[in-house]
């Protein structure tokens, strides 16, 4: 099994820095893919209950057959489920499809602001950290201003933010106010959706170091200390997205990489304005 190295959370925990991202994928397909990770040495399996793969994920970790304490398991709570005593319940119900006792990370997937229910939320996280069935707690897609606002409400800042970010996106102020807080950064979509794949700078730099373009970009965020979770259901492809540890971009390569951000070009939802 590869070696891959990990990132220190503000409670003392960490997170291996390569995870598989099982977005879009159905649960017998989030069985396969599961079990192909862990036996090309991932140790780290990000789901949510959106997904509505956790049954297949939790399949997945038994079909592989690597210990329970060895697998860094996320999963997220949905927004409808917002609310303290309706997180509470949701993430019984999470536990029990992936069929653990206890999660690694439990992420609230969105700030949701129309809802306003976030810091209640949050105040139910901390509660599930206490009784440790969520080792640690996080938020996904969360703003420098909604962060502050769970620090400030609840004293307790969350380990993580998984934001998307990828080279035309690269989030450098929301990645600066990470930094100041103690939140390390996550990436999804990592590869743009595949967008990046055909970037004529990325194949040029993949070219370069005899690596495929995907491998190219996950070593950007390695290198710029981001957690990143790229998503595949091919065993192949899984398996070289792992493959990303024996070279590292150079100062030119990473300044190539640099001019590619848009500062536009996000793909997904703005948290600020989504209504889901």
């Amino acid at each position: 099994m590869t070696t891959q190295p990990t990132i220190p959370f503000n409670d003392g925990r960490a997170i291996p820095q390569v995870g598989l991202g099982v977005w879009q994928t159905p649960d017998d397909g989030a069985v396969t893919a599961v079990s192909a990770a862990l036996k090309a040495g991932y140790r780290h399996v990000d789901t949510a209950a959106a997904y509505k793969n956790e049954r297949g994920v939790g399949e997945g970790l038994r079909q592989a057959g690597v210990p329970r304490g060895e697998v860094f398991v996320t999963t997220k709570l949905w927004n409808e489920e917002q609310g303290f005593d309706r997180t509470l319940r949701a993430f019984d119900a999470s536990l029990e499809q992936l069929g653990l006792d206890h999660v690694d990370l439990y992420l609230i997937h969105w700030p949701s602001p129309a809802r306003d229910l976030y810091v209640d939320t949050w105040r139910a996280f901390v509660r599930l950290k206490e009784e440790g069935r969520a080792r640690s707690i996080g938020v996904s897609n969360f703003t420098a201003e909604h962060l502050d606002r769970l620090a400030d409400e609840t004293g307790v800042t969350p380990a993580i933010n998984q934001i998307e970010l990828h080279p035309r996106f690269q989030q450098r102020a929301l990645r600066d106010a990470h930094a100041k807080r103690g939140i390390v950064t996550q990436s999804w979509s990592p590869l743009g959706q595949g967008q990046l794949l055909e970037d004529p700078v990325v194949a040029g730099i993949a070219q370069k170091h005899g690596r495929t373009p995907a491998q190219v970009v996950i070593r950007w965020h390695l290198d710029n200390g981001l957690v990143v979770i790229p998503k595949s259901v091919t065993p192949s492809r899984i398996t070289e997205n792992f493959d990303v540890f024996g070279f590292a971009l150079d100062a030119d390569d990473l300044a190539a990489i640099a001019r590619l951000d848009t500062g536009d070009g996000r793909i997904g939802p703005d948290p600020m304005t989504a209504t889901f």
